[in-house]
């Protein structure tokens, strides 16, 4: 089996247990079993005691110093902005318009790239991308009648996990992937005390199912976030990539299956230009190694 295989099956494994974890604190949270800050409180404790326990037996410092660099702080902040808002667009919205509406951070990514890191795109990409946003813009049903406000929770979740991708380019090298794993999840209990704060009345402790809920959500989040990891490391980036959109397949058959949701066709339209423009995407940028090096060796051949 070739390490593009092997780090495929790590993506669709960790982009499953994602939807899971997904599905486990809506759950939780719709249930009325505890508030949205609550929960995302809860899920960031006990996540990050889990990874440090994993950090501490693999050896690995549970501190390092370029956190406190401007890359990371921005990154930080950035990761806070989008565990914040995807916390509360899964308790007020279904999972399939949250899971769907994620799926553009990849494109927002891109355009990020080209206005920020000044990477060059052409007009296929360009026109890619504009089909991309046309697919949130679907989803969220821009038309009066139609707009459910509690929909831009998941449009600032997305942006944030966005931006927070792009900071992660320019993050220091020598911080591990498990560092800025502990790093996420500190992140995460932060934004469940920042949503806490504007909960009404004060904070209260969940009862057996809802704590049970949120100690599986926080299993499934360190599970999926490592085998994320293995995929990265494993396999090309352009190779494993795609199959993040596998994430988005799983929530909407767990949003019909146990949740009851059943997407018009408007939704499954924007779906599919998301899925597709994003696809798209990811083979240009695969692509483009290529063409270099056919260019570099008709370069040789002539000199």
């Amino acid at each position: 089996m070739s390490d593009n295989l092997r780090g495929a099956g790590w993506m669709v494994l960790a982009m499953m247990v994602f939807a899971v974890e997904d599905a486990l604190f809506k759950t939780a949270t719709g249930n009325g079993w505890l508030t949205p800050g609550m929960g995302t409180f809860l899920f960031g404790v006990v996540a990050l005691a889990i990874y440090a326990s994993i950090a501490k037996l693999r050896g690995i410092a549970l501190w390092h110093p370029a956190y406190l660099t401007r890359p990371l702080i921005l990154r930080t902040l950035a990761e806070t902005m989008g565990r914040l808002f995807f916390a509360l667009s899964l308790a007020f919205n279904t999972l399939t318009v949250t899971s769907t509406v994620l799926q553009a951070a990849p494109i927002v990514v891109t355009l990020g790239a080209v206005l920020i890191f000044g990477e060059r795109a052409g007009p296929r990409r360009w026109l890619a991308m504009g089909l991309g946003l046309l697919g949130v813009v679907l989803v969220l049903r821009p038309v009066p009648s139609q707009f459910e406000p509690t929909v831009i929770f998941a449009v600032l979740g997305m942006l944030g996990f966005a931006f927070r991708d792009l900071a992660t380019r320019a993050a220091p090298a020598q911080v591990q992937p498990a560092q800025l794993g502990l790093l996420g999840f500190a992140v995460v209990t932060v934004a469940g005390l920042v949503i806490m704060a504007f909960e009404p009345g004060a904070p209260r402790l969940p009862g057996l199912p809802g704590a049970g809920l949120m100690v599986l959500t926080a299993i499934a989040g360190v599970i999926a976030y490592d085998a994320l990891t293995r995929a990265v490391r494993t396999g090309d980036v352009s190779a494993t990539a795609p199959f993040r959109y596998s994430r988005l397949v799983a929530a909407m058959l767990i949003g019909m299956l146990v949740f009851g949701e059943r997407p018009d066709a408007v939704t499954w339209v924007g779906a599919a230009l998301i899925v597709g423009a994003g696809l798209f995407t990811l083979w240009r940028e695969k692509a483009k190694p290529a063409k270099a090096q056919a260019s570099t060796g008709h370069h040789k051949d002539r000199t």
